[in-house]
C-alpha cells in the first residue's frame, strides 16, 4: 500500500543520507568466488515509526481511518532512514565481506570456509536486531549470483540477460515518453556498451522540446543499441593493487575511453561533443577527452599512479609543454591532483577508444593546409640531400638508441612525432608561407606562427627562421600597428628672447555656423603664451587670412620674427610666403603629418575647445559670442610652466578687476620701476619656461625610444588616418593600409626628421618625423612603388581613371545614372559605383563625354517614364514644373548632354553636366 504523502513531505526536513553508488559496490567484489544473497521481507515495514509521529501517517479508506505503526512507502525520508539502518547494522563488515543496497544484502568471500563464517556473522546480526529475510528470494554459496541487475561471478560483471532479452522485442518508440523508457534501460547498462554516448545521440536529441521526428538515424541508433546490449561483454572487476590504464581518444563527434587492467576492460565511457567542442582543434579535443575520462573514473584513479594512453603524440609531453590558452590551463589544472604518466599509442593500437569516439570515422582538423602528398614526397627526397638529416638516418639504421627522439615512419623522419624538414629552401619557405601568410594562419605574430608550425614540423633553428620570416613579411609591415613606444626623443623649440617675436598659428575647423563664422584662427606667442582667437568664415583664402592677421596681430605686435605652423594650404600658398618674406618673418612648417611639431598651439586649441563646449554646448550656434571671453579667460589664467598669467607677462600687471574695487595709496608707481620689474619678470619667465621644457622633455622621453636612420636606409611610412575627399559614398578607412613604401632616406633633417625619396608624382612634402617611420625588413620589391594616395593637404587623392560600366538605379519613381569608376592607383577590386551628377561636379576635367560606354550597349529594362528635374533649391526640395520623359528619348538626352551645340541643350535641364543652366523641359 502506498499513501499520497505529498502534503506531509512538503513540510518535512529532508534527510540527505548518501545512497551507495552501484558501480562502486560492484568494484568491491574483486577476488570473490563464493556469493550469497539475502533479500529482506517487506524491508520498510520492519522499522517502527516513532510513537509521537504515528498520527502524521494517518490516511482514510472506505472502511475507516488508519495510522501506520511501521515505516510506510511514500514518505520523503523512508529510503534514507532504511539505508542508514542497514549501514549501522553491518557497519563493522561493510565492504569487507558484505554489501548492502537498501533491502538487498550480498555476502561475498574468496573461499567456502571464509564464506560460512561470513554468513554466520551476517545472519546473527539480522537475528539480533530482529530483521526477517524472505527465504524464496535468498540464495547461498553460489558461484554466480544476480545482484542489482548485474550477474556477478569470479570472472567479473555482466548484464542481466533476462532483462536484456526483453530489449530484443522492444517496439519502436512512438513518442518522447517511450524513447525515454528505452534510454532508461539501456543507460543503466551503458558501462557495458562501447561508444554508447555516440550511438544514443540521435535518440537523445528526440527527447528535446519539439524534437521528436523519428528518422533513419534514430532507427539505426535504436537497432544498434539493442544489438550492443545483447552482445555486451563481461567486464573485469577492478583490482586496486594493480595499476589502471586509461585509453582515450577524441574525434569531431565525441570522446571515448576504456578503463583497463592487465589488458582486460573494466569499464567503457563515451560522450558526444557539443557544437562548441566540435569546433575545437584536434589537440584541444584530445586534451578534453583525457580530462573527461580521468574525472569519470575518479574513484578508481585518485591516490594511485596510473597510465594514460593516447594516439595524439603531442599530449605525451603535456606536463612539459607551455600551455598557450586559458581553456588548456583550465583543463590542465583539473589534472593536477592525479599521479599519472602519459604514453603514446598509435591509432592502429588504440582501436578500442578510437571506436568509442567516432561513428564511423571522421578526420582530424589539419593545422596547416598543405598539399601533403606532394610536400612529403619532396621532404623524403630532400632527406638525402641535407647532411644533417642524412647523418640522422645513418644513425637510425645502425644504432637507434644514439638518436632517441628520432624515428622513421613511412619513409618520413620524425623528431618527437614531428616531421623533420631537410635544408631545402623551397620546402621550408612553403611551410613558413603556409604557416604565416595563408588565410588560415592570418599573418599571426611570431609566437602564433611558431606554435602553428612547430606542432607538426621540425628543423634546426626553426624558431629563428620563423622570427625572420615574420619580421620580413611586407604585408605585416604595411598593415599592422606598432606596439613599440613612439620613436624620436622630444626636440623642444628654442626659448624665444622677446614677446611676440616667435609665434605659432593653427586653425580650429568644423565648428557650427555662428554669426557667419565657422572657423577660428588661433595665434599664440611662444614666450608669454598670450593668445588671440580670430573668427573666420568659409570660404577663406590666403589673402583674407593675411589681411586679418595684419589687422589683429601686426597692428598690435608688429611682424613676428618666426611663425610655426602646420602644412595647411593657406600657409603653403605663394601669397602667404611672399607677404612674410617681405616682413622678414621666417616661416617654420611642421614635418609632414606630424602636428606635434606645433604642440603649443595644439594645447591652446584643446583649452579653447573645452571652454566653448562648457558654455556653448546647449546652443552650439552661439559659440562666437563667447570667443572674446574665452580669449580673456585664457590670457588671464595662470600658466603652469610660466608660473604667471600671459596678461601679466605682456602688460607687466594683473588685469583690472571686473568688479568694483577701492584702490589703495600704492597705485601710482613710477614708470621706470614698472619697466624694470617687467624686465625682471621676463627673465624669470624664460627661466621657468626652460625648467618646464626640460621637465616636459624628461617625462616625454620616458615614453619614447631613440630611433635613428642613415641616408640610404629603407623605411616604410605610416599615413593613417588621413582625411578623405569622397563622393556620396565614404571609403573604408578601417581596412586601409597603415604603412606605405618602402622608400629610401635621402637626407637627415635635424635630429628627428628625414627626407624620403618619394615617387615623382607624389604631391606631399617629403620630410617626415621619425615616429612615422619604421625600418623596412626583407628584400625590397623591384617593381615601381605607387605614389602616395594623398595630396599635400593630406586628403585622399581619389582620381577617376576609367569607367568600367554603367547602370540605372530606380527608386521612388526616380532614376539615377551610376558609373562603375576605377580609381587611379587603386586596384580593380576597389572600383565603386558613383552617382553621375556628383562625379561630373567633383571632377569636371574628367571628360565623361569622351567615354564610349554610353553607346556600347543597350538598356535591358522595359522603357518606363523617369523624372528629369530642375536644380534643387537650398532646402533640398525640387522645383515645380518637372516633366516626364520616356527612356526611348534617352539618346536625344545623351546628345544634348555631351554635345555643347546640341539644340536640346537649352530645352532640357540636366543637373550637374557641363555647367549648362538648368531649365524645365518645354512642351
Amino acid at each position: 500500500m502506498c499513501v499520497d504523502y505529498r502534503a506531509l513531505n512538503k513540510i518535512t526536513v529532508a534527510d540527505k543520507y548518501p545512497i551507495p553508488n552501484i558501480d562502486e559496490l560492484l568494484d568491491e567484489l574483486y577476488g570473490a568466488s563464493i556469493f550469497s544473497k539475502i533479500d529482506l521481507r517487506s524491508g520498510y515495514y520492519q522499522i517502527r515509526v516513532n510513537p509521537s509521529d504515528i498520527e502524521k501517517t494517518a490516511f482514510r479508506t472506505h472502511s475507516g481511518h488508519y495510522e501506520f505503526k511501521v515505516m510506510p512507502f511514500g514518505l520523503t525520508n523512508t529510503p534514507s532512514t532504511f539505508q542508514s539502518a542497514m549501514n549501522d547494522l553491518f557497519r563493522p563488515f561493510l565492504r569487507q565481506f558484505v554489501l548492502v543496497f537498501f533491502d538487498d544484502i550480498l555476502v561475498y568471500s574468496d573461499t567456502m570456509d571464509h564464506h560460512i563464517q561470513h554468513l554466520r556473522t551476517v545472519l546473527n546480526s539480522l537475528l539480533t536486531h530482529q530483521f526477517l529475510a524472505k527465504a524464496s528470494k535468498c540464495c547461498f554459496g553460489q558461484n554466480r549470483v544476480l545482484f542489482l541487475g548485474h550477474m556477478v561471478s569470479k570472472e567479473g560483471v555482466q548484464v542481466d540477460q533476462d532483462k536484456v532479452s526483453a530489449v530484443e522485442s522492444w517496439p519502436v518508440p512512438k513518442n518522447v515518453r517511450e524513447v525515454r523508457g528505452f534510454l532508461g534501460l539501456t543507460g543503466y547498462y551503458r558501462r557495458f556498451v562501447k561508444h554508447y554516448g555516440i550511438i544514443a545521440r540521435p535518440l537523445t536529441m528526440l527527447t528535446k522540446k519539439d524534437g521528436f521526428k523519428w528518422g533513419e538515424s534514430a532507427s539505426l541508433a535504436f537497432e544498434t543499441l539493442k544489438k550492443a546490449l545483447l552482445s555486451a561483454p563481461v567486464l573485469r572487476l577492478p583490482d586496486f593493487s594493480q595499476p589502471f590504464v586509461v585509453e582515450c581518444d577524441a574525434s569531431s563527434e565525441g570522446v571515448g575511453a576504456i578503463l583497463i587492467q592487465e589488458g582486460h576492460p573494466v569499464a567503457y565511457f563515451s560522450k558526444g561533443f557539443s557544437t562548441n567542442n566540435k569546433l575545437k582543434s584536434a589537440y584541444d579535443r584530445e586534451l578534453l577527452a583525457l580530462v573527461l575520462a580521468v574525472q569519470k573514473w575518479h574513484h578508481y584513479l585518485m591516490g594511485r599512479h596510473f597510465f594514460i594512453k593516447t594516439d595524439h603524440y603531442t599530449l605525451k609531453f603535456l606536463l612539459e609543454q607551455r600551455v598557450t590558452t586559458v581553456e588548456q590551463q583550465r583543463l590542465l589544472l583539473k589534472l593536477m591532483p592525479y599521479d599519472f604518466s602519459i604514453l603514446h599509442k598509435s591509432g592502429k593500437e588504440n582501436r578500442g577508444a578510437d571506436a568509442l569516439s567516432r561513428r564511423p570515422s571522421t578526420a582530424h582538423l589539419c593545422t596547416l593546409v598543405l598539399p601533403n602528398s606532394v610536400l612529403f614526397d619532396d621532404v623524403i627526397a630532400g632527406l638525402q640531400e641535407d647532411a644533417y638529416t642524412r647523418t640522422i638516418l645513418q644513425k637510425l639504421s645502425h644504432d637507434p638508441s644514439s638518436v632517441p627522439n628520432f624515428s622513421l615512419v613511412n619513409s618520413l623522419l620524425l623528431y618527437k612525432g614531428r616531421v623533420v624538414i631537410p635544408d631545402v629552401p623551397a620546402i621550408r619557405q612553403s611551410i613558413l608561407h603556409e604557416g604565416h601568410n595563408s588565410p588560415i594562419a592570418g599573418h599571426g605574430g611570431f609566437l602564433k606562427t611558431y606554435r602553428r608550425i612547430s606542432l607538426q614540423f621540425f628543423w634546426p633553428f626553426l624558431k629563428q627562421d620563423v622570427r625572420s620570416h615574420v619580421q620580413q613579411c611586407l604585408t605585416c609591415q604595411q598593415q599592422k600597428y606598432e606596439t613599440l613606444s613612439p620613436a624620436g626623443l622630444l626636440q623642444p623649440l628654442p626659448i624665444p628672447q622677446r614677446i611676440w617675436e616667435d609665434i605659432s598659428l593653427d586653425f580650429i575647423v568644423g565648428l557650427p555656423i555662428s554669426n557667419r563664422f565657422d572657423t577660428i584662427l588661433v595665434v599664440v606667442d611662444r614666450l608669454s603664451k598670450y593668445s588671440h582667437f580670430l573668427p573666420l568664415s568659409h570660404p577663406f583664402t590666403a589673402k583674407s587670412v593675411a589681411a586679418l592677421f595684419v589687422k589683429e596681430i601686426v597692428r598690435l605686435h608688429g611682424f613676428p620674427r618666426s611663425i610655426v605652423s602646420d602644412r595647411d594650404t593657406i600657409f603653403l600658398s605663394h601669397f602667404w610666403q611672399e607677404l612674410f618674406r617681405l616682413g622678414h618673418t621666417s616661416l617654420k612648417m611642421s614635418t609632414s603629418y606630424h602636428p606635434q611639431t606645433d604642440g603649443q598651439t595644439e594645447v591652446v586649441n584643446r583649452c579653447l575647445e573645452a571652454y566653448l563646449r562648457c558654455f556653448a554646448h546647449e546652443q552650439p550656434s552661439k559659440w562666437s559670442f563667447f570667443l572674446a571671453w574665452a580669449e580673456y579667460s585664457y590670457n588671464t589664467g595662470l600658466h603652469s610652466s610660466a608660473h604667471t598669467t600671459p596678461f601679466n607677462v605682456v602688460y607687466g600687471r594683473d588685469p583690472p578687476p571686473l568688479y568694483p574695487y577701492v584702490f589703495g595709496n600704492t597705485q601710482n608707481e613710477e614708470l621706470e620701476q614698472q619697466l624694470l620689474t617687467r624686465d625682471d619678470m621676463l627673465q624669470v619667465l624664460r627661466s621657468n619656461l626652460q625648467k618646464a621644457q626640460d621637465r616636459m622633455k624628461s617625462q616625454a622621453d620616458q615614453k619614447r625610444r631613440d630611433l635613428s636612420f642613415e641616408v640610404g636606409d629603407a623605411v616604410v611610412l605610416r599615413i593613417q588616418p588621413y582625411r578623405q575627399r569622397s563622393l556620396s559614398k565614404k571609403r573604408c578607412e578601417k581596412l586601409s593600409p597603415r604603412f606605405f613604401g618602402p622608400y629610401f632616406i635621402t637626407k637627415k633633417v635635424g635630429k628627428v626628421a628625414y627626407e624620403l625619396a618619394l615617387p615623382a608624382d607624389s604631391r606631399v612634402h617629403p620630410v617626415f618625423h621619425v615616429s612615422l617611420l619604421k625600418p623596412a625588413k626583407g628584400p625590397i620589391p623591384t617593381s615601381p612603388i605607387p605614389p602616395l594616395p594623398i595630396t599635400r593637404d593630406w586628403q585622399m587623392d581619389l582620381q577617376p581613371a576609367q569607367v568600367l560600366a554603367h547602370r540605372w538605379q530606380h527608386a521612388n519613381g526616380h532614376s539615377t545614372l551610376e558609373l562603375l569608376i576605377l580609381w587611379a592607383t587603386r586596384p580593380h577590386e576597389e572600383a565603386t559605383w558613383e552617382d553621375y551628377d556628383l562625379l561630373a561636379a567633383q571632377y569636371p576635367y574628367f571628360r565623361l563625354e569622351d567615354k564610349s560606354f554610353f553607346r556600347e550597349g543597350s538598356i535591358d529594362t522595359i522603357p518606363k517614364p523617369i523624372q528629369v528635374y530642375s536644380r534643387k533649391n537650398k532646402a533640398g526640395r525640387l522645383n515645380d514644373g518637372s516633366k516626364l520623359i520616356n527612356l526611348e528619348y534617352l539618346d536625344l538626352l545623351y546628345g544634348a548632354c555631351f554635345d555643347p551645340f546640341h539644340p536640346l541643350r537649352e530645352a532640357v535641364g540636366f543637373y550637374g553636366i557641363s555647367g549648362a543652366e538648368n531649365k524645365e523641359i518645354t512642351d
